[in-house]
């Protein structure tokens, strides 16, 4: 589920990015579009195993669908 277009489907990338005031920005495209999307629910804050675990987080959502959105606060493991 994204911010601006809502629902996408099909092959996609998944980009995860630490912001200056240490939460995590979630993007996603159609793999080699040009257009990036935003996660619904990002920016997230980082848990505390770090941006690697948050983007696998991210990624297991993706892959399960059903109008994934980005982990909330209790999810990522901080408060």
């Amino acid at each position: 589920m994204t911010a601006e277009v809502g629902v996408i489907t099909g092959e996609l990338t998944v980009a995860t990015s630490l912001l200056p005031d240490g939460r995590a920005a979630i993007a996603i495209q159609y793999t080699d579009a040009d257009e990036w999307y935003t996660l619904t629910g990002s920016p997230v804050s980082l848990p505390p195993a770090g941006l690697a675990a948050l983007h696998e987080q991210v990624l297991d959502r993706v892959r399960r669908g059903r109008r994934s959105r980005g982990p909330t606060l209790n999810e990522t493991g901080r408060q």
